[in-house]
């Protein structure tokens, strides 16, 4: 053998007995740094050294091209027939000595070795069951493509699997196929049993894995082949935390992998769930728990027999907070199912999961364990984690590592000490740690703690705490647990609050509502900021509070993406459901993801508004944005669906039009959705599909669809409720309306209140040429021309009607009443309509409609100010009203936080002393400034102002 000159080797084992070493070289004419590396290997390997002396000559060929030797290897596995099990043993010993050249000498790094090592995991397995079931498919007892697969499990599946590893397998069949699965299975269990004993029995050639079966679905009592029906069923009733965990890093590995990778797809669900799941975490810390107290792992950490896979600080610890941190967030990130771990720590470092430098410290301390495992394994080829007891394997260890024996050690004390802090801090459920643990979770809530901070008294709402044990959330016996560790954190922060007896009241509410308690509580004790954020929305808004206890799982979103962010516009937020929606596969399941979403967003937007990030003018826009969006990504699922049954829409199709105050950009937190839909079906008379339906009723029960699509109260609650009485002769009308005979009825039936609702008419979703087909013919009605006089008299009727039917309840009754909120917004149409001949089409915002009478010369300049100024002023205390305390028609009915809040928005001002006498006082000073310039604007029309009502 000559001296390879090729510098590719970037370390070098020392022997540990160099005689030994040389003579094993000598044996093989190995000289130069190839002779260096076989005499450091086998002169500190017996293991190693006996391989090199029966296959050495092949592994040192195989060294100068090894990627090339080894496809040629793993392609004449993949190709053996008949007795394979020699030949089988034969190559594993190849492999196993060219990888331990390849990874001692720095040839290939850890990364490659492992995946080389898999990959001949994967083929070794698929080429015994293949000469297993050859026999039974010859004898016609089996079919060609019975339906076998087998999923690779822990380090095999992740492509990890480390020198001397079992390989975790779960072999599966698809019982569906078979008339008769039973049969079927018996001899697919045979073929199983056959195939292992080839893989694991030692004989004098050796073995060529081990096998473990054991993380099948209950494997004390299923057989080694487990049918997808059961399997899929067992893990849907019974499947738990280290099941999930596991199924991370699971693929399909040998025999029909199509049908492994599609019972993968099933279990999606299970594995990824679609909360944020911190109660993963006490799961997984109970499991640290379990193996440290079976293998005998507790105690303090010591070099001699420490475990550097399972002991404190080892390698099952870096896998653990990994996955666990995967399984929290990775059912609504996609980007965190990887199955690698260090591909995983990377992932989670950019979605912001795990400090950066946190990440790349436990990557490369992952490394570095697994190199000293690996050496550990290659010393005898044993299964086995644990540093060396005596002076002479330690010795033989750090020689295959080419360092000191006091640099070894001194390296893995300091590595499993950092390992060890950096994890047990994210596990450990004792709250002895304090409000600084588990820091890798996001906690963009603000996490204000401060253990300085008195503590609250311990009598503080004890009459109301102790109804807490009989609340849904804490009838489990875990659930109070996890909250009992939280609690004190909780009330300390809402005795904080300006009124503590109104906040633990509104808490009370939160926590009556939620239906169950542990995934909640587990999530507030990983991220304390969000209990900072609970306390504030319970000392202000009441009816968020009512909302969360209804919704919990929308406080995921507070930590698992940029929710303090600006929000997003109608186009973004539209891109982002019809995204999801496209993700979430049938139709139900479409409509519950649209609900999650929504409701993630609305509460973003109340947040948002509570905490001043925004106006309240911004988050009326931001309602209407978010309601636009979801209509804009729902609609076309629903047509999808309906199609799916009817056929596609006859001609243009439909058009969605907002009505109302959706139509004019500003809702608030409890706004329903005024709709119309018109259709244009182009002389089609019917549509064609499945089951066709003649136009007109299409087009009607494709209306009522669409609302069940919005207002079917699922799990997830509902998207919105929805009027649409202000469709074409109202109650009476179809519900869906044919863009002629919408025309027809604007041009020559409608009333003048149903033009005044058109000035608030926009389309939302549906066909864009159809669209602009409904935009035009509102233009047109609404040029007109318009008799000034007429309108004004039909306006000063309906007001003294609408005045007649409601009267003023109180002050934050802002909407009601002369000079009230929908006063000045049927001021405002009622200015859009008249200025439509002269300036074109109206726009559909009351503040941009007052201005174009401004503009146009119908309102002085002063009037139009003080009317703005009446509409900003009306628009935040209704909005703040909706978000705190929906009803509430007085300051006093207001909690105190929320009383704040409205003080702030109404009064444009965060100055002390500012009261709420004083949002009395602007309100009806400004009622009554609203109404003396209609009154005006009335009379200066010719209208009489005599009309009943008028002066309530």
């Amino acid at each position: 053998m000559t001296e390879d000159p090729s510098p590719r080797f970037t370390r070098m084992p020392t022997p540990f007995d160099p005689a030994r070493g040389q003579e094993v070289a000598a044996g093989l004419g190995a000289s130069g740094a190839v002779g260096d590396l076989v005499a450091g290997v086998a002169g500190t390997s017996s293991f190693l050294a006996g391989v090199l002396e029966r296959d050495g000559l092949w592994i040192l060929e195989a060294l100068a091209a090894p990627n090339q030797a080894l496809d040629a290897l793993l392609a004449e596995v993949a190709a053996l027939e008949g007795d394979i099990a020699p030949a089988l043993r034969r190559a594993k010993r190849q492999v196993a000595g060219l990888l331990a050249l390849c990874d001692l000498s720095g040839l290939w790094p850890l990364e490659q070795v492992t995946g080389a090592l898999s990959d001949f995991a994967d083929v070794a397995t698929d080429a015994a069951l293949r000469a297993a079931m050859a026999g039974p498919i010859r004898r016609g007892k089996l079919p060609e493509a019975p339906g076998l697969s087998v999923l690779a499990m822990g380090k095999m599946g992740a492509r990890e699997l480390n020198y001397s590893s079992d390989i975790d397998l779960i072999v599966l069949f698809d019982d569906t196929r078979h008339e008769d699965p039973g049969e079927v299975r018996r001899h697919l269990v045979r073929a199983t049993q056959a195939a292992m004993k080839t893989l694991s029995e030692v004989t004098r050639d050796g073995y060529v894995f081990r096998t473990d079966l054991r993380l099948r679905p209950d494997p004390s009592v299923t057989p080694v082949c487990v049918g997808t029906t059961m399997a899929e069923h067992y893990y849907e009733s019974l499947g738990r935390t280290w099941e999930r965990a596991a199924y991370i890093k699971a693929r399909a590995c040998a025999a029909e992998r199509e049908v492994g990778q599609s019972f993968l797809e099933t279990l999606r669900p299970f594995v990824w769930r679609r909360h944020l799941d911190f109660a993963a975490i006490e799961d997984t810390h109970n499991l640290r728990l379990k193996i440290r107290e079976h293998k005998g792992l507790g105690g303090p950490i010591t070099l001699p027999g420490h475990n550097i896979k399972l002991g404190r600080g080892g390698i099952r610890e870096i896998e653990f907070f990994t996955q666990i941190r995967q399984l929290i967030a990775g059912g609504r990130d996609e980007s965190l199912r990887v199955r690698g771990t260090v591909a995983g720590l990377a992932a989670l470092a950019k979605a912001g999961w795990v400090p950066p430098d946190t990440a790349q410290t436990l990557s490369d301390i992952y490394r570095r364990h697994r190199d000293v495992e690996h050496r550990i394994q290659m010393m005898r080829d044993t299964q086995t984690h644990e540093i060396p007891t005596s002076s002479e394997g330690l010795a033989r260890v750090a020689c295959l590592m080419g360092l000191e024996v006091g640099a070894l050690e001194a390296q893995l004390h300091k590595d499993v000490a950092e390992v060890h802090a950096l994890t047990e801090d994210f596990f450990a459920p004792s709250g002895a740690k304090g409000k600084g643990r588990r820091k890798g979770a996001r906690a963009e809530a603000g996490d204000s703690a401060d253990s300085a901070t008195p503590a609250y008294d311990p009598g503080f709402g004890a009459q109301i705490t102790q109804a807490w044990p009989t609340y849904p959330a804490l009838r489990s016996a875990r659930a109070v647990e996890i909250f009992e560790r939280v609690k004190p954190d909780l009330l300390e922060k809402l005795a904080r609050a300006a009124n503590p007896d109104q906040a633990l009241v509104h808490f009370d509410a939160f926590l009556k509502g939620l239906p169950a308690g542990v995934q909640i509580f587990s999530l507030f004790e990983a991220n304390p900021g969000l209990v900072d954020l609970l306390a504030d929305i319970c000392a202000t808004a009441p009816a968020l509070a009512a909302y969360l206890g209804r919704n919990a799982q929308v406080l995921d979103a507070v930590i698992a993406g940029a929710f303090f962010e600006p929000l997003g516009d109608v186009a973004a937020l539209r891109d982002t459901l019809a995204t999801t929606l496209a993700r979430a596969g049938d139709y139900e399941t479409q409509l519950s993801e649209a609900r999650r979403w929504q409701k993630e967003q609305h509460f973003r937007i109340g947040v948002h508004h509570l905490r001043g990030l925004i106006e309240a003018s911004a988050a009326q826009a931001a309602y209407a944005d978010l309601a636009e969006a979801t209509l804009g990504a729902l609609y076309p699922v629903v047509v999808a669906e309906f199609a799916r049954k009817y056929g596609p829409p006859p001609g243009r199709g439909a058009v969605v039009v907002a009505m109302g105050s959706l139509g004019a950009g500003a809702l608030t937190a409890g706004s329903d959705l005024d709709l119309i839909l018109i259709y244009d079906a182009q002389g089609v008379e019917h549509s064609d599909g499945a089951r066709p339906l003649a136009t007109r009723p299409y087009f009607s029960r494709l209306t009522q669809a669409l609302i069940t699509a919005l207002t079917a109260q699922l799990p997830e609650g509902r998207l919105y409720e929805v009027d649409m009485r202000l469709r074409p002769s109202g109650r009476n009308g179809p519900v869906a309306t044919a863009l002629a005979a919408f025309e027809s009825y604007q041009r020559e039936e409608a009333w003048t209140w149903e033009h005044l609702a058109l000035t608030r008419a926009r389309c939302v979703a549906g066909e864009p040429t159809l669209s602009e087909a409904v935009e035009h013919v509102r233009a047109e009605v609404l040029r007109g021309p318009h008799d000034a006089s007429a309108v004004a008299q039909d306006v000063q009727d309906m007001r003294a009607r609408i005045f007649a039917a409601r009267s003023l309840e109180g002050p934050l009754a802002v909407k009601d009443g002369p000079g009230g909120q929908q006063d000045l917004e049927l001021f405002g149409q009622t200015l859009a309509l008249l200025v439509g001949e002269s300036l074109g089409c109206a726009e559909t915002q009351t503040a941009a409609q007052i201005e174009r009478g401004v503009a146009a010369g119908l309102l002085g300049a002063a009037d139009g100010a003080a009317s703005l100024e009446a509409l900003r002023l009306f628009g935040a205390v209704r909005a703040g009203v909706a978000l705190a305390s929906p009803g509430a028609v007085s300051m006093a009915a207001l909690a105190d936080g929320a009383a704040s809040m409205l003080v702030r928005d109404a009064l444009e001002t965060a100055a002390c002393g500012a009261t709420a006498q004083e949002v009395d006082d602007r309100l009806e000073h400004t009622r009554a400034s609203v109404a003396d310039v209609i009154a005006r604007w009335m009379v200066g029309q010719g209208v009489s102002m005599a009309t009943e009502g008028e002066t309530q």
